[in-house]
């Protein structure tokens, strides 16, 4: 049941129309007048006028005008007792659905009634439709601009008014006048995809300006074409990357962490330990085998931590005889020894609100370890020769790559030296139990020894890789640099080939090939070889646990019982 208005100063005539519209199931409100008939429209909702031209002394044709400014989509039909063609367009100029003649015939009420219910049906289902559309448009996190052909702006959503930093009024716009960081990929992507017809991807781009964020932003384009299927313009969608630009970057930053190169899950946890001492001044102690990163872990250590902007100091414990160490450490005064011609500050003194690092610390003698013992307990110091402490506000690192426990055990190391100093320990691991670093690795060093060299190598072929990844690397990064570094001196070609390698390394019998190939024989022998413990097998493979675990699920492995 649809409600109608019929506005006509004849009483007969609304009587008429009322009975012939009620008959066919409608409700109907009548009006004699334009007072009246606004009163109505304004309490009510009706879903079609019939309105007369001549109102009395009033002009139906001003009360039109109003209706269709009001009420835009409710159809407005003119009837008449005196039709004219002049009336009749002016009616259908000022936007009536139809003009009709009285007297009327029900079916021809009827008929007309019907049309102009279907047409306001279609113009409501339209709308509902684009309102849907606007609210989806409005609504979507992505930007959207729709341009024509011309590469102007038809329509923009309030997300890339915001990403593009567009002006309030965009409609007609060109996109060359945006500012040229945006302008040209825009033009591109949109310019590409009405050409090829296709949809683009455009790519990312960097917008932003003094005072304004820098937003990371990636372009598609679409054409959107019309009934002819001939491409109108382009959908261009904007999509704000910032944030995975920035996670992207945290993850470089974790490949490279202050220089330490690695993504395998135990560098993780070790660029996690070294995060959290980041604020922590305390004593660390950093042990692993030569060559494995122990003072590039010190130097993450210093720049992390407040003491930055301190001084570092290092010290090699194992270069020096007991003598020379104990005054480079502690300094000394005039007169001390022979030789000691003026007072001297040792590596403490210097290191004063900073970072002292001391290498091999295993190696250092009794004696010192008991001074050593005193500045850690005291925070001072006393320079050979002297009798007057001297304050220091330091943190120390210390590495070794031996076990000072089992130092301990022998008698060789204080036990109560080791437990200050091993407030926290960070133990690096071998190069063999994170194979898959070793890419990586190879890349960083190509990088850097071709700037230092002034080459253009590209890399390593694959068989040089493979006997990268699987060589036991006694020696661990060290040793990995200073192959690297041969195979430059030595190659010629664009890339390092295995005959660059230096001979002990080609000679050498892999430990375990890298799981390419025979992999679940591989895996069965490592699980042999580490006594059925899975966390062995997985280093010796140079795999994550989890993969193991994997992998043995995956080609059905039984493993042999874990030995004690």
């Amino acid at each position: 049941m649809r409600r109608i208005l019929v506005v006509d100063d004849e009483e007969n005539v609304r009587f008429t129309f009322t009975a012939f519209l009620e008959d066919a199931g409608h409700e109907v409100q009548t009006a004699a007048t334009r007072g009246e008939a606004l009163d109505l429209l304004a309490r009510e909702v009706f879903d079609l006028v019939y309105l007369d031209i001549a109102l009395g002394q009033e002009n139906g044709l001003d009360l039109l005008t109003e209706l269709r400014q009001r009420f835009p989509f409710c159809p407005v039909i003119m009837i008449t007792g005196a039709p004219e063609v002049a009336s009749a367009m002016e009616s259908l100029r000022r936007g009536a659905f139809d003009y009709i003649p009285k007297p009327i015939r029900q079916e021809t009420l009827l008929r007309v009634s019907r049309q102009a219910l279907h047409h306001r049906e279609v113009i409501e289902q339209r709308e509902r439709y684009r309102a849907h559309l606007e609210a989806i448009f409005r609504s979507v996190r992505e930007g959207i601009l729709l341009v024509d052909r011309g590469l102007a702006i038809l329509e923009a959503n309030a997300a890339a008014m915001v990403m593009l930093d567009l002006p309030c009024e965009v409609a007609g716009l060109p996109l060359s006048r945006l500012a040229e960081t945006a302008s040209l990929p825009l033009r591109d992507v949109a310019g590409r995809a009405i050409g090829e017809g296709r949809a683009v991807d455009g790519g990312r781009l960097e917008v932003g300006g003094p005072g304004k964020p820098l937003r990371v932003l990636h372009l598609t384009a679409v054409p959107w074409a019309e009934g002819d299927g001939g491409a109108r313009g382009a959908v261009v969608t904007v999509r704000d990357e910032t944030r995975l630009e920035n996670l992207e970057r945290d993850l470089q930053k974790r490949r490279n962490f202050e220089h330490i190169i690695g993504q395998s899950p135990v560098m993780q946890q070790v660029y996690t330990l070294i995060e959290n001492l980041a604020e922590v001044d305390t004593t660390v102690l950093v042990t692993g085998e030569s060559g494995t990163g122990k003072e590039l872990v010190a130097e993450a250590l210093h720049c992390r931590s407040v003491r930055r902007n301190g001084p570092l100091i290092k010290v090699n414990c194992a270069a020096l005889p007991e003598n020379l160490l104990e005054s480079e450490l502690f300094g000394h005064v005039k007169g001390a020894f022979t030789g000691a011609v003026r007072d001297k500050a040792g590596r403490f003194q210097l290191a004063h609100r900073g970072t002292i690092f001391l290498d091999e610390i295993g190696d250092i003698s009794p004696a010192l370890q008991v001074r050593l013992l005193r500045v850690l307990q005291n925070k001072e110091i006393e320079r050979v020769g002297g009798s007057q402490p001297v304050p220091v506000d330091v943190r120390i690192v210390a590495a070794t790559n031996c076990s000072l426990q089992e130092k301990v055990q022998r008698g060789e190391f204080r036990e109560d030296l080791y437990y200050r100093l091993r407030v926290v320990e960070i133990p690096l691991p071998p190069l063999r139990e994170r194979r898959e670093d070793i890419p990586l690795l190879v890349d960083h060093f190509v990088a850097r020894f071709n700037e230092r060299f002034g080459r253009h190598v590209e890399g390593v072929t694959a068989g040089t890789m493979t006997l990268l990844t699987s060589y036991r690397w006694p020696g661990n990064v060290r040793e990995l640099q200073h192959a690297i570094e041969h195979a430059f001196v030595v190659c010629r070609g664009s890339r390092l080939d295995v005959a660059d390698l230096p001979r002990e390394l080609q000679e050498a019998p892999p430990v375990l090939a890298p799981l390419l190939v025979g992999e679940a024989a591989q895996i069965v022998a490592a699980l042999e070889k580490a006594a059925g413990n899975k966390a062995r097998a997985a280093r010796l493979l140079g795999i994550s646990r989890r993969t193991i675990y994997r992998k043995i699920e995956e080609h059905g492995i039984i493993p042999p019982p874990e030995q004690a």
